[in-house]
Parts: C-alpha cells; sequence; structure tokens
C-alpha cells in the first residue's frame, strides 16, 4: 500500500467526504469486514449525525462529561493504550480503486482512515489494526480487554497529544455492524478503534464478528507553549 503524504497541522477545516454505498473494509487473513451502507454518508467535519442513533449503540457513542477540546486537522502518528502495553507507529488507510478501504500492510501496525477527522476533531476518528495472523496475535490482539475509563493516546504529527478515555466495547456480527455508530459524526470528537473478533470460521478464513472500542476525547496536551494556541475549547 502507497501511503499518502501526511496531512499537516494546518487551521483549515476538515473537507467533507462521502463514500460510495457499501464500502467495504476487510483487515488480512480474512480478519476484519466493516460495511459503509448508506450512501452519500458524512465521515468528516463538525457536522450532525443525519439519522436517529441506533438505541443499541447510544451508550457506546455517548460523550463523556467534560468540556470537549477541539484539535486542527493532523495526521495520528502514534498510538498507546497503557492498558495493554501498546505503543505503535500508525500508518494512513484511504480507498482502492475499487471503493473499498484499504487496509494495514503491517499485521503489526494500524492504520488511521485519512477520509474520516483526524484524532481530536470534532467527528469519529477511526483506527483499523489486525487481530491476528497466520503466525500468531498481531498488533490489536489484545483490544477486546479494554474496559471503560482506560485511556488511549493519540500523538498528532503537530506534535499535540490528543487523549481519549474509552466508554465502551462491543461485538457485532459483520452482518450487522453499526457503520453509522463507528463512523459518523456524532457532535463530539471521538475515536474508534476496529479489529475482529468471535468465532473464526476456517472454511472461509474470516472471523465472524467485529470489535469495537468506542472512546471519547477528554483532554489536548499541545507540544509546547508555543503551540497552546492550537487548542481551544467549547
Amino acid at each position: 500500500m502507497n501511503a499518502a503524504p501526511a496531512i499537516g497541522a494546518t487551521g483549515h477545516r476538515s473537507p467533507r467526504w462521502w463514500l460510495l454505498a457499501a464500502v467495504l473494509v476487510v483487515v488480512g487473513s480474512g480478519c476484519l469486514v466493516v460495511g459503509l451502507r448508506g450512501s452519500q454518508h458524512p465521515l468528516a467535519g463538525p457536522v450532525a449525525s443525519r439519522a436517529a442513533h441506533p438505541k443499541s449503540s447510544g451508550d457506546a457513542i455517548a460523550p463523556l462529561n467534560v468540556a470537549l477540546p477541539v484539535a486542527v486537522r493532523s495526521a495520528p502518528v502514534e498510538l498507546r493504550i497503557p492498558a495493554i502495553a501498546l505503543t505503535v507507529t500508525l500508518s494512513m488507510l484511504g480507498l482502492n480503486p475499487d471503493g473499498t478501504v484499504e487496509v494495514p500492510t503491517d499485521v503489526q501496525q494500524p492504520g488511521w482512515y485519512k477520509f474520516g477527522p483526524s484524532p481530536g476533531q470534532e467527528g469519529s476518528a477511526v483506527i483499523l489494526g489486525h487481530v491476528d495472523s497466520n503466525k500468531g496475535p498481531t498488533v490489536f490482539f489484545h483490544l477486546r480487554s479494554l474496559v471503560a475509563g482506560d485511556a488511549v493516546d493519540v500523538t498528532l504529527a503537530d506534535g499535540v497529544t490528543a487523549r481519549f478515555k474509552v466508554t465502551s466495547v462491543a461485538m457485532y456480527l459483520k452482518t450487522a455492524f453499526p457503520d453509522h455508530a463507528v463512523y459518523a459524526s456524532h457532535g463530539f470528537s471521538a475515536l474508534q478503534l476496529v479489529t475482529c473478533g468471535g468465532v473464526f470460521d476456517s472454511h472461509t478464513g474470516h472471523y465472524l464478528s467485529n470489535v469495537v472500542v468506542y472512546t471519547s476525547l477528554v483532554a489536548l496536551t499541545p507540544a509546547s507553549t508555543a503551540s497552546a494556541g492550537a487548542v481551544s475549547h467549547v
């Protein structure tokens, strides 16, 4: 996969991106499949949700009861999850010519879906990673063990660190994946971590479910006092 150039830490608004219907994400070894079923589905920018939240995922996407900071757009370069002793650099994922979402080529490196907001912007940033391979566990193998309150830190290219707190962890059959809850904007800064899980079908080489970790932004730490002006609060 040829990664696109990093997005600089500028103050311009993130562009609005629209996906074709039925976009699929497939992470290696048949590991992860995520469907984006809505045509012209908003994935980026400070936009309100256009449809009612599914009742089954309402708690999952609720923000924490804190004053939410807002970051400028900047590509995420490192992910840290202390609860599972994970520190890893990030790749960037776009779309393939056939409209499917690119997946990480390295099973030990997750990827940020670059056509959504960057972590810390308003909206749902999404990072996808492998759970295992034919050689054993990979980068997101322990993702399912996270619990509400665990910290998830993302360092951006401009040096800002966005801190998120886990609000919930859920598993869904791939046939019932809640694309709206995971990818759409819900009016606050969220980060969703996605991998696969559940039963592995040895006949197809695919897991039957996805694991989604829902998080909400709680703090932004500027790279230095000189860059503090890049952080604002609502």
